[in-house]
C-alpha cells in the first residue's frame, strides 16, 4: 500500500533544510523553492538525487554549477514489477508480462545533512 511518508535519516547534526511531502509522489524543499515529483524519477535502477544550496541560497538539484552547500540526498529504489500471465506465446506456453507496481513513497529515503548557520 503506497503512503505519502518518506523515510528520513539525519546524517549529520545541525539545522536541516526544510521539506514537505505532498500527496504520494512529491517533495518540496525550502519555501516552495524546489518541488520534485519522485515518481517521475523512478527507473529500473536505484536513483540518487543530490539537493544543494546555491550561492544565492536557492535550492538546486545536483552538486555542479553554482551549488555551494550539500543539503540532502534522496534515494529512490529501483522500480518494482509484478509478473502477470497474458495469453500464450508461440509455443502455447503461458506468456508472462512484467507490470510495474505503483510508485511507493514509503520505500524512498531522504538523507538530511546539517547546514552551516
Amino acid at each position: 500500500m503506497a503512503t505519502n511518508k518518506i523515510n528520513v535519516v539525519e546524517k549529520t547534526p545541525g539545522t536541516h533544510i526544510e521539506y514537505a511531502v505532498s500527496g504520494s509522489k512529491k517533495i518540496t524543499f525550502g519555501d516552495d523553492e524546489l518541488t520534485i515529483n519522485l515518481a517521475s524519477r523512478e527507473r529500473d535502477f536505484e536513483v540518487s538525487l543530490d539537493i544543494c544550496i546555491d550561492e544565492e541560497d536557492g535550492v538546486v538539484i545536483g552538486t555542479g554549477g553554482r551549488a555551494q552547500k550539500y543539503a540532502a540526498q534522496i534515494a529512490i529504489p529501483a522500480r518494482r514489477y509484478d509478473v502477470i500471465e497474458d495469453g500464450e506465446d508461440e509455443n502455447g506456453e503461458p506468456k508472462e508480462v512484467p507490470m510495474p507496481i505503483p510508485f511507493d513513497m514509503s520505500l524512498c529515503t531522504l538523507i538530511l545533512w546539517g547546514l552551516e548557520v
